[in-house]
């Protein structure tokens, strides 16, 4: 459980880094989806807790000459007819206030003169979310901040898009126990999963179990769409329709964790469908297992993922495998089961994945391995080392 005061002290240190630049943190829009659940962008999930807000605000004015409204957080007005389809919500209040940890809220229909007032008094403006390539729509903040700036002159645009990814990056030992519990639920999840893995079986079959394993345990969530190919499926890396059906002789790839608190596991096996490998998947899984095994010891302070990277390829490519290996070793891992990345080498409170893989469609031959690995002051803690990497019994 993370706390208020947390969340708080999060946003206290983006104030402090934008150094009196003013800051904009969009939570998006959109209604509550008929399949799954309406959720904010993560920075803003990050920064206040909130996960039914849509169309909320949070600005950033560290030189507000008022303490209180140096960090506002703007919500859409109430509207009663909306409310009745989609989930009462609370009037600004004390007790709002209380519950949010912010000392002003104010309704989104007040943003607009807000900012343009504190723009043109401090005429500095801070982008945080992070920049889209030239084909994509330009980031919320940053397309705000260029109809501010049409109306306000003298006014800079600075990048500070590498600033939330850098903190969310280093976890809390509030949000570190939160992944950690998403490792022990995802890890009942496979163990369920293992019992019922057997030729004529069907994937579905096996999705089920991780859900029910997860949701047992304690998981508030699923971390992804779960991937569960086996046979030649176990070679499509994003492969989730999850309809086939487990032949004997063939591999059964799972990529599939659970979230707890929005917190993510991220976790891949490979097992034998028969309970036990025929000597040429034996050879390939020996390399990515050795690759994940050297990956792993690799990660620890100042580190670079590409030398990470390396020290899996090393080995894949040593064995012959480096055309089959078609990916990247990892990434980071929290909020998101792809987190915001900073720039510059690994640091301690980081988790990220470790999941080398060779990929052989001709053999049917797809084997995957993942971890989820804390980066330590000395080193590195494997979070999913309980999930057995043995084959079946």
């Amino acid at each position: 459980m993370i706390d208020t005061t947390e969340f708080q002290q999060r946003r206290n240190n983006v104030l402090a880094a934008l150094d009196g630049a003013i800051g904009l943190v969009l939570a998006g829009d959109g209604a509550p989806p008929l399949s799954g659940m309406w959720k904010p962008e993560s920075h803003f999930a990050y920064l206040t807790g909130l996960h039914d807000e849509p169309g909320a605000a949070v600005l950033f004015d560290g030189r507000n000459p008022d303490p209180k409204r140096r960090c506002i957080l703007f919500l859409k007005p109430r509207n009663p007819e909306a409310e009745a389809w989609d989930g009462y919500r609370d009037p600004l209040t004390a007790l709002l206030r209380q519950r949010t940890g912010f000392e002003a809220v104010q309704r989104t229909t007040l943003l607009p003169r807000t900012l343009t007032t504190s723009t043109r008094q401090r005429k500095r403006l801070a982008c945080l979310h992070a920049f889209s390539v030239y084909e994509a729509p330009v980031s919320p903040d940053l397309t705000i901040f260029r109809k501010v700036t049409e109306r306000v002159p003298g006014v800079s645009t600075e990048d500070h898009t590498d600033l939330i990814p850098r903190l969310r990056s280093i976890k809390s030992p509030n949000e570190i126990a939160l992944m950690r519990k998403a490792g022990q639920a995802t890890a009942a999840g496979y163990a369920k999963a293992r019992t019922i893995v057997r030729p004529g079986a069907t994937e579905r079959n096996v999705q089920r179990a991780l859900e029910n394993g997860w949701a047992e345990a304690g998981a508030t969530g699923i971390a992804y769409n779960p991937i569960v190919g086996s046979g030649l499926r176990s070679t499509v890396l994003h492969y989730n329709a999850n309809t086939g059906e487990l032949a004997a002789g063939d591999l059964l790839l799972i990529d599939a964790a659970c979230s707890v608190e929005g917190y993510c596991a991220d976790v891949t096996r490979t097992w034998p469908v028969s309970g036990k490998f025929t000597p040429r998947q034996q050879e390939v899984y020996g390399v990515v297992l050795r690759a994940l095994r050297a990956a792993t010891q690799a990660v620890g302070p100042g580190v670079w993922m590409n030398e990470v990277d390396e020290a899996a390829r090393a080995i894949i490519r040593a064995a012959g495998f480096e055309d089959f290996f078609i990916h990247g070793i990892g990434h980071q891992l929290g909020l998101e089961v792809h987190d915001s990345t900073p720039d510059g080498p690994l640091r301690p409170g980081m988790v990220l994945t470790i999941e080398p893989g060779i990929y052989i469609p001709a053999e049917n031959i797809g084997i995957r391995l993942e971890d989820d690995v804390l980066v330590t002051a000395t080193g590195h803690e494997n979070l999913t080392a309980a999930i057995p990497m043995e084959p079946l019994p």
